[in-house]
């Protein structure tokens, strides 16, 4: 008597990304089950629906989105996930909102790591819970082998903005003081130096953080602050020319107080590339009246990101739209823009 055919039982365990994984049946379950909602469970994302019924205070909301696709996907100070929620979360704190609600979307390379996506996700769980956010909705999709660098991640998020404050980037106005939180280019030059194998005397990290906590704050101190940018990519510079377009301003600052961690000086040297133009992840460049830059400044102070927060130059009437640095040997030069990417796959 012949035995029926047996059914193979599938293989529920895997240590690497199938393509199954984004196909919507048990293995796309198993890895939401396995390494998304242990982590990131709120009461929004349980329900588990196609989309997230959230709760708005009163008041203008804003919205942002960003993805990231840095590489490596972990580097020193960090890693892709925590630098996705930190980023947005700082996007929607720059402009005076309080950051509340985010989505997350995975694109993830066949034969990824889940030992990696676990410590990405808890990572983002963690950076979430610190900035006082919710991961509330979100998406996977797994690509062929090659079809991605391992894993790129969408974040959105959501925030209401706070009543009577006003910040643009066409804010400026003649005699604003120009403050920056701390160092320029931990950020990218602990990027680039990993990707390139330099060694330093001490390591260089990322300065990854969110700055919600120390912006509510300073707009606690000073309402009346003008513009708020993070300067991510293209660095400082990218930013001040920004604002100096937008309003239609000239900006000019002192290189002597521009503070830059020893370092990062020396690998920008190296490497031929210009601090100013280095990305960050957790700095804050903002235009405030003079008479209330003191107090912007004891604030920022007060927190460990702001500890190094200093002034580094001024808003002026002459050469509207352009940036003017006076060097430490007493010449000046305009800072642009890049006409390229200095340095590709950062955030």
């Amino acid at each position: 008597m012949m035995m029926p055919p047996l059914c193979p039982t599938p293989i529920m365990q895997h240590e690497t990304i199938q393509m199954a994984h984004g196909a919507g049946g048990r293995l796309s379950q198993a890895l939401m089950q396995r390494v998304f909602m242990p982590h990131l469970h709120n009461v929004f994302l349980d329900v588990l629906d196609d989309q997230a019924k959230i709760d708005l205070p009163p008041g203008q909301t804003a919205f942002t989105t960003d993805t990231y696709v840095v590489s490596p996907v972990f580097f020193p100070g960090g890693n892709i996930g925590e630098l996705a929620v930190n980023g947005t979360v700082n996007d929607l704190a720059v402009g005076g909102a309080k950051p509340m609600y985010l989505s997350v979307g995975f694109v993830l390379e066949e034969g990824f790591s889940l030992a990696e996506l676990q410590k990405i996700v808890m990572s983002m769980a963690e950076a979430a819970r610190s900035a006082g956010v919710m991961i509330v909705t979100g998406d996977t999709k797994v690509v062929g082998k090659g079809q991605c660098d391992r894993i790129f991640i969408n974040t959105s998020g959501i925030g209401v903005l706070r009543e009577g404050i006003n910040l643009s980037c066409r804010n400026l106005q003649s005699g604003d003081s120009i403050i920056l939180s701390g160092t320029v280019g931990d950020h990218g030059m602990a990027i680039m130096t990993s990707r390139e194998g330099l060694s330093f005397q001490s390591r260089i990290t990322s300065d990854c953080a969110a700055l919600n906590g120390m912006i509510a704050a300073i707009l606690d101190a000073v309402p009346a602050i003008h513009a708020m940018r993070d300067p991510t990519r293209g660095g400082v510079a990218a930013t001040l020319n920004e604002l100096a377009v937008s309003s239609s301003v000239g900006i000019e600052i002192n290189e002597t107080t521009i503070p830059v961690k020893p370092d990062v000086r020396g690998a920008c040297e190296l490497l031929g590339i210009d601090s100013l133009h280095v990305a960050n992840e957790g700095k804050l460049v903002l235009a405030v009246a003079a008479a209330d830059a003191g107090l912007v400044l004891d604030v920022m102070r007060s927190f460990d990101l702001g500890r190094d927060a200093v002034i580094i130059g001024s808003v002026v009437d002459e050469h509207p739209g352009m940036v003017v640095m006076r060097t430490a040997l007493g010449t000046r030069r305009i800072i642009d823009l890049p006409l390229g990417e200095q340095l590709p796959r950062i955030c």
